[in-house]
């Protein structure tokens, strides 16, 4: 009777602790996005490329790299009027998908889709972002 009293008592606090753990990646994710974003604002170029995974920094070698592949094809990212944190999906242990709703500099609304990966230090690093223009944006 004792086992069976334990199992029911620690099965609700996994699968509370587990949901605190989703939550904690999920702003542990959108903290990064939201430091690059700051950094790009304030073109602080080599902050905004500490927040790029391996891979993108595989792809963009140097800060002047990622910074013209920002400037030239994410113009929206790269100077937001306004920004905020949309739909966020976690798709795997260490892996967030996370919609930011971004007004441009051309005042249009944007959608902005990242996925960020848990690097091996535990730190959350953006692999990728696509960005679409958008008429009406929903949360």
């Amino acid at each position: 009777m004792r086992h069976a009293f334990f199992a029911f008592a620690v099965i609700p606090f996994l699968l509370i602790s587990s949901a605190f753990a989703g939550d904690a990646e999920i702003k542990a994710g959108q903290a990064v996005i939201d430091g690059q974003l700051k950094a790009l604002l304030a073109d602080d170029g080599a902050k905004a490329y500490g927040f790029a995974a391996p891979n993108v920094k595989q792809v963009f070698p140097t800060v002047d790299a990622f910074m013209n592949m920002v400037t030239n094809g994410y113009p929206p990212v790269r100077k937001p009027q306004s920004y905020a944190f949309g739909k966020v999906e976690q798709t795997g242990p260490g892996s967030i998908i996370q919609q930011v709703l971004i007004v441009g500099p051309d005042g249009k609304d944007y959608e902005a889709v990242y996925t960020l990966q848990q690097q091996p230090d535990g730190t959350f690093q953006i692999t990728g972002c696509s960005l679409r223009a958008s008429n009406s944006l929903s949360t």
